[in-house]
């Protein structure tokens, strides 16, 4: 009854709407960029001197209901030229508008004509997009432009720890992000244990963060979801990318697919590769235990497209990338990511526009001990996703998206088996597992009036883990279980075990997740907005470091581990200055999570197959406010952020014991209240540019011995509660010049010349305390009973310098 009263609405909304237009015509296209041909995602498109307007998809499409008569069609895009179109309507308009890409001039700068924002109009609410050239003009370390670390200045984004390949968003932690790449899901965003990111800006286009205010179609995650987009490839002609840096070199191909007519070929693909080679200089060391070492990662990736008719355009994309470390006699480790999409656009109306995807995503790693007996270790998580989703663009008021979706999970845990002929290891398979993941979302942008705009929506989501054979039962329903001898927490007894049928749907769980944003348009320059969200994650990271790592566990819901839940408010005030070249927003949020799981002291997930025995349930709640003032043109450009926040977390005891920090509020591993960005970039020549950030954050939490007792002779650490300490805080300055070479039609070239913290600060990234010893000597030396701060450091001033080129 439920399911045909909401069909019922469905569809009487979309009968009114196509009642109310009924003498109104669409006009309709794609936006593209002039020179490649490439779709630009996000571009707004208005009817000037009204409040009619749209935005392009994730396709670049638009549509938009208009009066018959003539119109005056403004499209805006960030980093390109306005444009300005005079049509004559009189039916239904397919238009496939060109815009092209702004040139810095070193002139004044004179604004002839005024423009509202889309940040301003749009209802999207603590939203970020940052393109693939701004990516590119932040400093990095040994001058690797990464997006990862790009978001990590934003407002309300943060870093673990320096080198994460991670982020936390609004006080969520790092596996509490959900991050695409062309639709797949990529699980661990890592190279070279979290310095660099996988995503090479090369082939990107863009990256656009949702912090709140997350559109329906869009689940399975808590914190945030960091949209990924690849380029197309030029459909016009054949060019070539490339760069040779310190730590990696990468090439750029793309190029028409067909005949190429006027406003190009039907087709085109994109293919990026990037390789580093510290594994090709390591053999000329004379050191034994150096020049035998390996240490490298590459990645590939691959897109194209083709249009089939008017009506109907297929995409197919993909990512390959792994990371090889191997020490002999001591470790080896090896962990990569692989994606595939499959997509078919299809275009049923002016009005409805479908996308249609089939996507697979694999995430796996292998580490290997050499000494003594010798094995190794096997993990992967993979999915297979298939989904459709839908835009509507009902009327001048109303633009609908809904959707369907379903994925398929395969966990396996780890496999061990003997590495070498000597190796006495027994082989040992821990059980995988399997689990499904269903969703429908309805989603209307309405606009009110020319003041008021609401985004409503709502996402339904199912999981249920799939049954192999049998499930262990604990006594009395208790997996971990509180001993008051050793007054901590251990694993619960095994009384039995219940068998299932193969694939039989276990555990059932169902999500009912609304969306809402609102936006009062104040006047031409400024905006209230307000948020709030509902997010259900199902599956979980078991992880005691505090960023992603090659060795990340992750396990579905099952009764003794409960669906994440997550809601969220926010409100914004944001503004434009000086006919929009400035930029300011603040906004205020409050976060409330359940079934937030932390560890019991001791524990360990490595090789543990029953991760519900080492886990203590509890809640989190994060709030803040974060600031932002952007300056997007002109000859220096850039954007300063400030954070002010908190996040912290309650894991009350259970089966009478105390939990952790007496069943007390304590804060997260990543709980950082102050943090500042500044970024910029400054043309100072034709030739010359300029770029700089610089970053503060308050201390990581920690948690540190405050005293100690001897027992036997040997001095014992009695830690504080749990993060009641701080690591020092956290500040660099990175800065950067690029000069261009001498351009011709053919060949464009430029050096990058960067300095990564450039007063050497030496950030803590941990510490830990050792007992002296008298003689420094591990295996002979007697302890003194005095311990001493040992501060770990990643990197103190790094110079960089890169080579540029495209023809």
């Amino acid at each position: 009854m439920v399911i045909k009263l909401k069909c019922w609405l469905i569809i009487a909304t979309i009968s009114v709407a196509f009642a109310a237009n009924a003498q109104k015509y669409t006009l309709s296209g794609y936006l593209k960029d002039s020179l490649t041909n490439e779709f630009l995602i996000g571009a707004a498109v208005q009817i000037e001197n009204t409040s009619i307007g749209s935005s392009s998809n994730a396709y670049g499409y638009y549509s938009i209901t208009v009066n018959k008569g003539k119109v005056t069609l403004l499209v805006n895009y960030i980093g390109y030229e306005q444009k300005s179109l005079t049509i004559d309507v009189a039916s239904n308009v397919t238009l496939d508008i060109s815009l092209k890409e702004k040139m810095t001039s070193l002139k004044e700068v004179i604004v002839s004509s005024t423009k509202k924002d889309q940040k301003i109009i749009s209802t999207d609410m603590s939203v970020e997009k940052i393109s693939a050239k701004d990516i590119k003009q932040i400093p990095m370390v040994l001058g690797e432009a990464d997006v990862i670390k790009s978001i990590q200045l934003l407002p309300g984004v943060s870093a673990p720890n320096e080198g994460s390949g991670g982020f936390n968003v609004r006080g969520g932690s790092a596996d509490q992000n959900l991050i695409l790449l062309d639709e797949a899901i990529v699980y661990n965003p890592s190279h070279l244990f979290g310095f660099f990111s996988v995503f090479n800006a090369d082939a990107l286009k863009d990256a656009t963060i949702y912090k709140g205010g997350i559109p329906s179609k869009y689940g399975g995650r808590l914190s945030s979801v960091l949209d990924i987009r690849m380029r197309e490839g030029n459909n016009k002609k054949f060019t070539a990318t490339g760069g040779i840096g310190l730590l990696s070199s990468r090439l750029t191909l793309e190029a028409p697919i067909g005949k190429v007519h006027e406003d190009g070929a039907n087709g085109s693909f994109l293919l990026s590769a990037r390789r580093s080679y510290a594994d090709v200089f390591l053999p000329l060391s004379s050191d034994t235990t150096i020049n035998r070492n390996k240490l490298y990662f590459y990645d590939l990736n691959f897109r194209s497209n083709y249009r089939l008719s008017s009506k109907d355009r297929i995409f197919l994309s993909g990512y390959f990338g792994r990371d090889k470390i191997d020490v002999p006699n001591g470790f080896g480790n090896s962990w990569g990511n692989i994606t595939s999409t499959l997509r078919w656009n299809h275009l049923f109306s002016p009005k409805l526009f479908m996308n249609v995807s089939a996507i697979y995503s694999n995430y796996d790693y292998a580490i290997t001990f050499y000494p003594g007996n010798s094995f190794q270790w096997n993990s992967s998580l993979s999915n297979v996703n298939f989904k459709a989703d839908f835009d509507y663009y009902a009327g001048e008021k109303h633009k609908i998206k809904f959707g369907i979706g379903s994925i398929l999970y395969q966990f396996n845990p780890g496999n061990i088996k003997p590495f070498g002929a000597n190796s006495t290891i027994n082989p040992t398979n821990y059980k995988g597992k399997r689990a499904v993941e269903n969703y429908a979302y309805l989603q209307d942008d309405y606009r009110i009036s020319n003041r008021l705009t609401i985004m409503y929506g709502l996402r339904i989501s199912q999981f249920a883990q799939m049954a192999n054979d049998s499930i262990p039962v604990y006594e009395n329903g208790k997996p971990v279980v509180y001993n008051p001898v050793i007054n901590n927490y251990e694993k619960g007894t095994i009384s039995s075990y219940k068998n299932y049928r193969k694939n039989e749907l276990l555990n059932n769980s169902f999500g009912f997740e609304p969306r809402l944003s609102l936006n009062y348009q104040v006047n031409e320059v400024s905006s209230i907005k307000l948020g709030y969200n509902r997010m259900y994650q199902y599956i979980h990271l078991l992880s005691t470091a505090t960023s992603p790592t090659p060795l990340d566990i992750y396990t579905p819901s099952s009764s003794f581990i409960k669906p994440q839940v997550a809601d969220q408010i926010a409100t914004g005030y944001f503004r434009n200055f000086k006919d929009n070249i400035f930029e300011f927003s603040v906004e205020a949020y409050y976060k409330w999570m359940q079934n937030q799981f932390d560890f019991i002291d001791g524990a360990s997930p490595i090789l543990n197959n029953s991760p519900e025995t080492i886990l203590l349930n509890g809640n989190a709640r994060s709030y803040g406010l974060e600031f932002m003032v952007k300056k997007s043109e002109g000859r220096f450009t850039g954007w300063i952020s400030y954070t002010l926040s908190k996040a912290e977390r309650r894991t009350p005891g259970i089966d009478g014991g105390k939990g952790i920090n007496n069943g007390a509020y304590y804060v997260t591993n990543y709980d950082k209240p102050h943090n500042i960005a500044v970024t910029g970039n400054y043309q100072i020549s034709e030739r010359w540019s300029f770029s700089a950030n610089f970053i503060f954050q308050t201390g990581r939490p920690a948690t540190y011995p405050e005293s100690k007792y001897t027992f036997n002779g040997l001095s014992i650490p009695e830690y504080s509660e749990r993060n009641a300490h701080r690591l020092p805080n956290y500040h660099r300055l990175d800065i950067a010049a690029t000069l261009k070479g001498k351009q011709t039609k053919r060949w464009k070239s430029q050096w990058i010349f960067g300095i990564y913290n450039v007063y050497n600060r030496q950030n803590a990234a941990n510490i830990t305390f050792k007992e002296t010893l008298t003689n420094n000597n591990s295996e002979t030396g007697l302890g003194t009973g005095n311990n001493k701060a040992y501060k770990l450091t990643y990197f103190g001033l790094v110079p960089s310098i890169s080579y540029e080129f495209k023809f």
